[in-house]
């Protein structure tokens, strides 16, 4: 699958650092005064200051859960997945959605969890049980 870029806002440089790249482990790029770039998970990341943040809309439901909508996130493997939930907690970040199974015994069955990044964006992590299933119907 090839990486794909991500331009977003943020309240400020050091918030957005000290969540993507203390807090989550992703590898800084290049930066100024009003943006910066990152490793998300071999994906490129591009967060731009902004005071111009759209109202979220909890208008997504997905297999029973309310889900915030605009949102991006990551597919990870089980061990990765497992490794983000210990780093968040470990930071005291709330889970909007807290990790659980979705679809449990359906294909596309998946753990799902979401948070706010320190910029208030909402991102969601999953991992599936069958990588295969990602797409199923």
């Amino acid at each position: 699958m090839n990486p794909f870029h991500y331009a977003f806002k943020v309240k400020d440089i050091s918030s957005t650092r000290q969540f993507y790249v203390d807090i989550l482990g992703c590898e800084e790029g290049r930066s100024t005064e009003n943006w910066l770039d990152f490793n998300f998970f071999g994906h490129q990341l591009s967060a731009h200051i902004s005071n111009d943040f759209p109202k979220l809309d909890f208008c997504g439901k997905v297999d029973g859960i309310e889900v915030p909508i605009p949102h991006f996130g990551c597919l990870l493997e089980k061990s990765e997945f497992q490794k983000i939930q210990q780093k968040l907690e470990a930071a005291n970040i709330e889970f909007i959605v807290k990790p659980q199974l979705r679809y449990e015994g359906k294909p596309g069955e998946q753990m799902t969890m979401f948070v706010f990044d320190l910029s208030g964006n909402p991102l969601e992590f999953k991992y599936f049980s069958d990588e295969s299933e990602v797409f199923a119907l």
